[in-house]
């Protein structure tokens, strides 16, 4: 009998493995699945890209320019449609074709200055101007003087282009320097400041207006005077090829009267005729209409 049931053991077909029951067609399956999930396992990682630093940091003021793309555009991403406003996306949105030119933003407008405000490099003379609070706005409630006749006796000022009247006594020749011409009043024993009547070529940069000329000529004279002076104006009115300006200028108690006559005397720059007198010496306020009427291009 043990040689039998021995013989029987050995002659017994083998067990099958497990894994040669299972029919290839299941394992097959079961491969196609397991590369499908890696797939789109990988997909996931390359599609989501990571939240921008500029999003985290704080909110989008303005919505990037479109970059130029030679493909259909990348659906955005969940997490950053999470982190941009609504208004922004719909900007990024209308801008998203390739072919669409991004209109850059309008730069800002340039604040002109106003009277008493500090000034940057490059701004022009008028605006500096305008700036100063030395010089108020001259206005149309500026009116007009009279004119007295002109004077015949003149002075020539041939770098300027321009005859001038020869004031009367206690006017007098000067020296001119750094002016062309100049006649001034005796010296006041109440002050050092003094009557001058000076003629000199433009002094500063001419203006396409004889006024704005004229305006800045008259802020030019307050280098003349007393340190403090401010300007009010009294008249303003063109004369013949060019403009005249007649004010007071104030410092401190005391105060002078001026004006500035501006003229093309056919030179390479305009003619400037440049009156003052102080107070202490007002007697002769009246001359300062005759230099206005009697500056006139030198024929």
């Amino acid at each position: 009998m043990r040689t039998a049931t021995k013989a029987r053991t050995l002659i017994s077909p083998p067990k099958r493995s497990r894994i040669g029951d299972i029919r290839m067609r299941v394992v097959y399956r079961g491969l196609a699945v397991a590369a499908a999930v890696a797939a789109a396992a990988v997909a996931v990682v390359v599609v989501l890209p990571s939240e921008p630093d500029e999003v985290v940091a704080g909110p989008v003021t303005a919505p990037p320019a479109a970059q130029p793309s030679s493909g259909p555009s990348a659906p955005a991403s969940p997490l950053a449609s999470a982190s941009v406003s609504s208004s922004v996306s719909s900007s990024v949105s209308s801008s998203a074709s390739p072919s669409e030119t991004v209109t850059p933003a309008a730069p800002a407008a340039q604040v002109t200055p106003t009277p008493g405000t500090s000034l940057a490099p490059g701004y022009t003379a008028m605006e500096a101007l305008y700036a100063d609070p030395r010089v108020p706005k001259l206005t149309a409630k500026v009116k007009r003087m009279r004119l007295p006749a002109p004077s015949r006796r003149v002075t020539r000022d041939r770098r300027s282009g321009l005859a001038v009247p020869k004031l009367p006594k206690p006017w007098k020749t000067y020296g001119p320097a750094p002016f062309t011409t100049r006649q001034v009043l005796p010296r006041p024993r109440a002050g050092a400041v003094r009557g001058m009547f000076v003629t000199c070529p433009l002094p500063i940069m001419e203006q396409k207006s004889p006024r704005d000329t004229a305006l800045l000529a008259a802020r030019w004279t307050l280098n003349h005077h007393p340190k403090g002076a401010r300007i009010t104006w009294l008249a303003s009115q063109p004369v013949k090829r060019g403009w005249l300006l007649v004010y007071r200028v104030t410092y401190g108690k005391r105060s002078s009267r001026a004006a500035v006559v501006v003229v093309d005397g056919g030179m390479s720059k305009p003619g400037l005729a440049f009156v003052t007198v102080p107070d202490a010496q007002r007697k002769q306020w009246s001359d300062i209409a005759r230099v206005a009427s009697g500056v006139r291009v030198l024929g």
